[in-house]
């Protein structure tokens, strides 16, 4: 089969990558994409992951308009306090 760029494509078919999956990873981290195969027809991609490593928007007011939170947000309910640190009195 003839690649995007006219080179050959070799697919391997899904029981070879079963068997080889250590050998084909490898081989997609040093750039090479890897074909899977089922009946002789490409069904995967093995491809090496990009990790995104540009900077996250920080802006402040960002989620301006898009988040909500209650006016008693910061308000502990009643019971809670008790609920995880148990009663502060001693039983009688």
């Amino acid at each position: 089969m003839i690649g995007d760029e006219g080179s050959v494509m070799r697919i391997t078919n899904i029981a070879e990558a079963k068997a080889t999956l250590s050998k084909l990873v490898e081989r997609a981290m040093q750039g090479e994409e890897v074909i899977i195969g089922k009946a002789g027809k490409p069904v995967a991609k093995l491809v090496p992951f990009e990790h995104d490593t540009s900077p996250r928007d920080l802006e402040r007011g960002i989620w301006e308009g898009k988040v909500w939170l209650a006016d008693d947000f910061d308000e502990l309910p009643a019971g809670v306090k008790v609920a995880f640190e148990g009663d502060d009195e001693p039983t009688p």
